[in-house]
């Protein structure tokens, strides 16, 4: 399997993310290692345009090691763009994704923190430390949920991304498609205060820096904000996922429930279509059910 320039492939000329790229390349050699457990033999690219009955094992194999449906089906995905990059390059003829039905994934409506929840992040004064890093952290939650932004494009932020005179933030989603999110007065505070403290603590503010950094000054990275979320949701929340991600479902759900239009949602968010955006629906019709439950005589 010639792994390598497909890697090569979705960098340079897809130019997908960081973390897609890695998860392809994962699941790929994942892929590898189970076809050499199942025949001792290296699979060569044409292969796959005939075996579909090894990928059909393979995907026994996962659901019998305890993976859930989203996640067979996104090893599938990694493997379906291989073997579309694969035709791409005259190596296979045929797609033997043709004779394979994927599993259907269970439908799983997003968590998200409750508004009372997320006013407490923001009023109380006892969460944060009173310095450089604690302000940090609260720009990055503030960030997450006034913008709907994901992870990835949290930390590749410069200072020159901050319009402070349109009010904005310019963030460069999946494929590095660009769209502009509106910033509050809230958020601008948040932001003058954080670059006071952070030239006062000897970090660069220079346009082309990145805006959030760690502790030592260097490039923020997934993890440490992974960490940070997890922490203080953990202080307000008890919902079972905690992550950067819950920030934004929670920012879809609150602009939702508050009468903001779907598809102002799904530009803010980036989506390429609705559908991934009517997800969020379900809270607003929660909300309807108990505003109906509470007003109707006979309900």
């Amino acid at each position: 399997m010639n792994i390598e320039s497909f890697i090569k492939y979705l960098k340079y000329e897809k130019r997908y993310s960081e973390h897609t790229i890695k998860s392809y390349e994962t699941d790929l050699m994942q892929f590898r290692n189970f076809v050499l457990s199942e025949s001792d033999i290296e699979p060569k690219e044409e292969d796959f345009s005939t075996d579909y009955q090894l990928i059909r094992k393979w995907m026994i194999d996962l659901n019998n090691s305890g993976c859930t449906s989203v996640t067979i089906n996104r090893k599938l995905s990694g493997l379906k763009s291989y073997i579309k990059f694969l035709k791409k390059e005259g190596l296979v003829l045929h797609d033997p994704f043709e004779r394979i039905v994927s599993p259907k994934n269970k439908s799983r409506l997003p968590e998200f923190v409750q508004e009372n929840q997320m006013n407490k992040l923001e009023d109380d004064k006892e969460i944060y430390s009173n310095d450089f890093e604690g302000l940090r952290d609260k720009f990055i939650l503030e960030m997450f949920y006034n913008t709907g932004m994901r992870l990835s494009e949290l930390i590749e932020l410069k200072h020159n991304n901050i319009d402070l005179s349109a009010s904005n933030v310019k963030v460069f989603g999946k494929r590095k498609k660009e769209r502009i999110i509106p910033l509050n007065n809230y958020t601008i505070n948040i932001y003058n205060h954080y670059i006071s403290l952070k030239e006062e603590a000897g970090f660069s503010v220079d346009k082309n820096s990145y805006l959030f950094i760690t502790d030592k000054g260097n490039k923020m990275y997934g993890n440490f904000v992974y960490r940070k979320i997890v922490h203080y949701l953990g202080l307000v929340t008890g919902i079972n996922k905690k992550s950067p991600h819950v920030l934004r479902h929670t920012f879809a759900t609150h602009m939702l429930n508050n009468g903001a239009d779907l598809n102002v949602i799904k530009e803010l968010l980036g989506h390429s279509g609705l559908a991934a955006t009517q997800i969020y629906t379900h809270n607003t019709f929660e909300k309807i059910k108990n505003i109906y439950k509470r007003a109707h005589p006979r309900a």
